[in-house]
Order: structure tokens, then C-alpha cells, then sequence
């Protein structure tokens, strides 16, 4: 699987590179999800998750929707911000109370009040600067995972488009519930196996096909230790990956529910060095004279897009890290 990856979240790089349009309305559609899902108090998990990248778009705005969409990302960095102030103050004065009880004696209730508030008020701050930040970090910022919404570049009536997706694909027809396990983890559906495509993924391979590009890939793999570690990929040769997708557009039939525009990457067996590490999974990562091909897919020959994955990019995946 591809747990997370570092992708391309400014549309104009789409633009610069396949000449494509945008949807500027589908963007505007998310951030006004994720105002609307704040106001209600929606749960986190049904709340859409953006990445910081995906906001600069629209610094400065160039239209009047572009403009909609600045005002909706302006008041949610502010609540946030002020969120995170509030917070930051809180545990000051929990810090405070912990160390004053432990200067008269020491118990493990002021110990343990006193490493948890120390450890909010750094992640507070972190939070804090981060929001107030204007700087592009890509390795922050373009970070997306499972249940986040970026670019993705499609095909429609002959021409490309780049839409918001969210990372997480739920099929057109299927039960929103297929978005969770019954434990209520985040289900498999980002990821596409090579091996089930004629089968679960039956009705988007071969018809709805989209391409994430991304510049490094994290999976989760065994450390040994009957736990997991992060470990992230990038190509040796510091090429950008054309991520072979699969997306869907799901409508509720009952109409109660948002329409949703959502992808899974496809993965294939690993490659050498990607199951040296530890993982048994691969994106595909296609070759750039096979875009056109893959985006406008032929369902009655499946053999064809096949062959694009048989003739995939084979770049060293070069292991950047590995973090406990």
C-alpha cells in the first residue's frame, strides 16, 4: 500500500505541465465541506482534511470564487489559531499548578500533569506557528494520508482537468460504510491492488482513471519489536512519480448526503529495494508517454493499460528514512 505521500498540491504545477484546467468550483465545494462539517460539529473523521499546500493556490486570489474560497480558509486558520491559543494558555496554567504542588511535594498526579502540559504547550506552539506560517515546506505541506483531499489529474470530454479528491476511494453504488472497518479504522480502499482490478475495482479500471504525481511515498512497516515504524521512499533520481489512480464520483441516492469525488492509487508487487525494507507493496509509477493513454482508458482492451504497468518507471526507490 502507499500509506502517505509527498504530492503536488499547487494546480498551477498541473497546468505548467499538461496544460490542464482546473476545477476552481470543486475546490471551492471542499472548503466550504469542511466550514459547514466545523459548524455542525460533525465528528473529526467526517470532517475533510486539507493539506497546507493545497491553501496557497489561492494566495493571492485571482477571481471572485477564488476569493470565496481565501475568506473560508482565513476563518478556518483563524478558529483554528484561536483554538490553539486558548489551548497553549490552559496548559500554562496547568504547568504552573503542576510545578507548584511538586515545589511543596512530590506526587505522581503533579509529575505526570506536569510532562503532559510540557508536552502540549511544544505541540501547541508547533501548531501555532505553523498556522501563522506563509512558506511553503513541501515535506509538511504537501504531505497528504488516507481521508485527505488533493489534486488529482483526470480526463473528461477530451480535455484535462485537475479536481480535489480525497484519498480514500469510495465507489459509486457502495455504502458510505465501506469507508471503515468495524473497528472503525480507516478502510483499504486508498489503495488499489494490481491483482483485484477486474474484480472489486471492475467498474473504475478500464473507465475512471486519474493520476497523482508525488515526490516521495512513507509506508508503515514491522520494527521488529511487535510494533511499526515510518519508513519514506524517493526516487534516486529525484524524478516526480505519475502515481497510476483509480477514481470515483459517489452520489447518494437519497440525496441526504455530499457528493464525493474520491481516488485510490493503484499497487503492484514490490519493488527489490521497497521489500528489502520491509513493505509488499508498490505504486505504480507509469512513464509520462503513457499519460494520455492511461487517462483515456479503452474498457475493451484491458490488455493496453497492462501493458502501461508492465512498462512502468523502475527508479531507484532510495530508503530517506527511518523513524521508530
Amino acid at each position: 500500500m502507499c500509506y502517505s505521500a509527498e504530492a503536488w498540491t499547487l494546480y498551477s504545477s498541473y497546468v505548467d505541465e499538461f496544460g490542464a484546467d482546473i476545477d476552481i468550483r470543486e475546490f471551492w465545494e471542499v472548503y466550504l465541506k469542511r466550514d459547514e462539517a466545523y459548524r455542525i460539529r460533525k465528528p473529526a473523521k467526517f470532517t475533510p482534511k486539507i493539506p497546507k499546500g493545497m491553501d496557497l493556490n489561492f494566495l493571492p486570489p485571482k477571481s471572485d470564487l477564488e476569493r470565496q474560497i481565501q475568506d473560508l480558509i482565513s476563518e478556518w486558520n483563524g478558529r483554528k489559531l484561536a483554538e490553539s491559543e486558548a489551548e497553549l494558555d490552559a496548559q500554562k496554567t496547568r504547568l504552573a499548578a503542576a510545578e507548584a504542588k511538586l515545589a511543596k511535594k512530590e506526587t505522581k498526579a503533579a509529575l505526570n500533569d506536569q510532562r503532559i502540559a510540557g508536552n502540549k504547550i511544544k505541540q501547541m506552539e508547533r501548531w501555532i506557528a505553523d498556522a501563522k506560517r506563509t512558506k511553503l515546506e513541501p515535506a509538511k505541506d504537501n504531505r497528504i494520508f488516507p481521508d485527505w483531499y488533493v489534486p488529482v489529474l483526470i480526463s473528461e470530454n477530451g480535455r484535462k482537468v485537475v479536481r480535489p479528491m480525497r484519498y480514500h476511494c469510495r465507489p459509486a453504488g457502495m455504502d458510505p460504510s465501506i469507508d471503515w472497518t468495524k473497528d472503525g479504522r480507516v478502510s483499504g480502499t486508498y489503495n488499489a491492488r494490481r491483482d483485484n482490478l477486474q474484480r472489486f475495482w471492475r467498474n473504475q479500471f478500464g473507465y475512471t482513471h486519474g493520476l497523482m504525481l508525488a515526490e516521495t511515498f512513507y509506508e508503515n512497516v514491522d520494527d521488529g519489536k511487535g510494533g511499526s515504524k515510518e519508513i519514506q521512499f524517493r526516487p534516486r533520481t529525484g524524478e516526480t512519480m505519475f502515481i497510476a489512480c483509480l477514481y470515483s464520483h459517489w452520489v447518494d441516492p437519497k440525496g441526504e448526503e455530499p457528493d464525493l469525488w474520491s481516488f485510490a492509487a493503484i499497487t503492484d508487487e514490490p519493488e527489490p529495494e521497497v521489500a528489502a525494507a520491509g513493505h509488499d507493496r508498490t505504486i505504480i509509477n507509469i512513464k509520462p508517454e503513457h499519460v494520455d493513454a492511461w487517462l483515456n482508458p479503452d474498457p475493451n482492451n484491458l490488455d493496453a493499460l497492462f501493458a502501461i504497468f508492465d512498462d512502468k518507471r523502475h527508479p531507484y526507490y532510495e530508503l530517506v528514512k527511518a523513524a521508530a
